[in-house]
């Protein structure tokens, strides 16, 4: 179906039909997908093939079980002597903050976390540098052996942990009591499938996701919103926001003091955002290119009907960003000179060094979550939030249990919090295409990726780029973000911000204790690695976001206009719906 000749249907497309299954793979994807329930979508054979992998290399190699005997025997002494008052030891990671409180100095807690800790080391040592091991392999028994660790850490004992040792003895053991009725709820709510009711204190266009806008395009996938003006005068050239799928659009536009999309309009821009819709097992054969056509291509032919003969500023965002690299390449294939420029926010289009996501991702549990798919249709919201849980297992999941369980405080929710609880689902063959496709076989990088029938090439874009990494960014690590350099045969300006994948981005001005990098590649410079490039760059404090509103004014036309009319013109009804719509309401 071709959406640019019906971009005023208020009608849902319907969802591509589902294709044939041979009866023999049928079965094989009903056994994995039982056990997937079981383990929580982890595949048991990727994980004894890194075992095995492991175990066999290490029993061959002598000098690396001397070298770890060696190690144990050092660390014992190490803390044989703290138990007895000597020793030094290195105090812990800056990024760590199980054992700062200063009660952890005390005896015998001090020897405990220490203890730990050493226990740490030697595990990091024993699942690294084993000759002959394959690299992803080491990465997945070490992952697992942290997780093992992290659950047994002295911090998430009562008996272990002075700081809830002291809370009881303050309370009378009243923090373990609230702690007890904290569990219970959480229990229930997990088990009835209810948010929790500080996440309903923050409901899209009530709380968040407020900025005064309208849908004027609706189509199976999205929703168009378009913002009202808040300046008499607009930039000519409108903007578009990609959000990724991945999440609720409104990442973006969260509170009215840290929406990047009420920014962008107070600056003077006609805003357009993509409102995706929460797929379900009906969508189950929406592909990876459904969204670039349902998606960008719809958004931008509804946008060129709004404001004629304008270029357009696109920015993705995530995988929103993976998408539009991927639109933008393939728009150069057919000579499409809309975009005025092309931003890309936390997005990879390289995926050889996709960070610790990798861990989840080898042919054995693609084909492990593509079973779990099938039988559903989708992969749920759980299933992706619980892996990226793991990756910070610290932070996420046992540091709250103590806070909630053992200290009996639930740590207050802000809008970022509340946002990343209200989860998305991803199609079958969307996901299943985007893991093999970018991530496995790395085809976009590659110039092996294609659309209608050619493959297309990220360096015939010809648009300037403005690319954001961030520093502890641990699902598109910046270094990965900066491989567009090497890719695209444009002028790029890299920004390296502070914060992570999401705070990161949502780095509004005024906000305490942010800092950037900022350097520009133009087409002909030559180029440099990461490491080099962030020592050259330019180191400024506070927000980066006046920094890029700074360089979309330098692509625009001088002279601003008039805003333009909200919807399509033309049209019996133009406006659908108030934003934030329809799809970011859905479940």
């Amino acid at each position: 179906m071709d959406t640019r000749r019906k971009p005023e249907s208020a009608t849902h497309d319907a969802a591509p039909a589902r294709s044939p299954e041979s009866p023999f793979r049928s079965l094989d994807h009903a056994k994995d997908a039982w056990i997937a329930r079981a383990t929580g979508g982890l595949s048991p054979a990727a994980l004894t093939l890194a075992l095995s992998d492991w175990l066999i290399h290490m029993f061959a190699a002598p000098g690396k079980q001397l070298e770890l005997a060696s190690l144990a025997a050092r660390q014992a002494r190490e803390v044989a002597g703290s138990a007895f008052g000597a020793g030094t030891f290195d105090p812990p990671l800056a990024e760590d903050d199980r054992f700062r409180a200063p009660a952890w100095q005390a005896m015998p807690f001090r020897c405990w976390q220490q203890a730990f800790r050493l226990t740490e080391q030697w595990w990091c040592a024993a699942t690294h540098g084993i000759p002959g091991t394959t690299r992803h392999h080491e990465d997945v028994v070490s992952f697992a052996a942290r997780q093992w660790l992290d659950l047994f850490s002295p911090n998430n004992f009562a008996l272990t942990n002075p700081e809830v040792l002291k809370r009881t003895a303050e309370t009378f053991g009243a923090n373990l009591a609230q702690g007890a009725c904290n569990a219970l709820q959480d229990a229930w709510r997990a088990a009835s499938g209810q948010p929790s009711p500080e996440a309903q204190q923050f409901k899209p266009g009530v709380d968040v996701a407020v900025t005064p806008g309208a849908v004027v395009f609706r189509n199976h996938l999205i929703e168009l919103i378009q913002y009202r003006p808040s300046t008499p005068k607009v930039v000519a050239e409108p903007v578009l926001i990609v959000p990724a799928w991945i999440m609720k659009y409104y990442i973006l536009d969260l509170s009215p003091h840290n929406s990047l999309v009420r920014y962008l309009v107070d600056q003077g821009y006609t805003v357009f955002c993509i409102s995706w819709r929460n797929p379900d097992a009906q969508d189950r054969d929406l592909g990876f290119d459904d969204y670039r056509r349902l998606g960008i291509m719809a958004a931008l032919e509804a946008i060129s009907r709004i404001v004629p003969a304008a270029k357009i500023h696109a920015a993705g965002y995530c995988l929103g960003g993976t998408l539009l690299s991927i639109a933008a390449a393939a728009m150069a294939n057919d000579h499409d000179e809309r975009l005025a420029t092309v931003t890309l926010f936390a997005a990879q289009t390289d995926f050889t060094e996709p960070g610790e996501l990798q861990l989840f991702i080898d042919e054995s549990q693609v084909y492990f979550l593509e079973s779990l798919m099938w039988e559903r249709g989708y992969l749920g919201g759980e299933q992706m939030g619980g892996s990226f849980q793991m990756l910070r297992s610290n932070d996420l999941i046992w540091s709250r249990a103590v806070r909630n369980y053992l200290l009996g405080e639930r740590a207050p929710m802000n809008d970022l919090t509340a946002w990343n609880a209200d989860s998305t689902r991803m199609p079958f063959r969307m996901h299943s295409q985007y893991l093999r496709e970018l991530f496995l076989n790395n085809d976009l990088a590659c110039a092996r990726y294609r659309v209608d029938g050619r493959p297309i090439a990220l360096r015939n874009i010809r648009a300037p780029m403005f690319v954001v990494g961030t520093e502890r960014d641990h699902i598109a690590p910046w270094r990965s973000v900066y491989k567009i350099h090497h890719l695209a045969d444009t002028d790029v300006t890299f920004v390296l911000t502070s914060g992570g994948h999401n705070a990161g981005i949502v780095s509004e001005p005024g906000h305490a204790h942010r800092h950037f990098r900022i350097m520009s590649t133009a087409e002909a410079d030559l180029s440099v690695g990461p490491d080099e490039w962030a020592a050259a760059a330019d180191l400024q404090e506070g927000s980066w976001w006046p920094a890029w509103t700074a360089w979309l004014d330098a692509h625009s036309q001088e002279a601003r206009v008039a805003p333009p009319h909200i919807g399509l013109p033309d049209v019996q009804t133009p406006i659908l719906a108030e934003a934030p719509g329809e799809y970011v309401l859905q479940k």
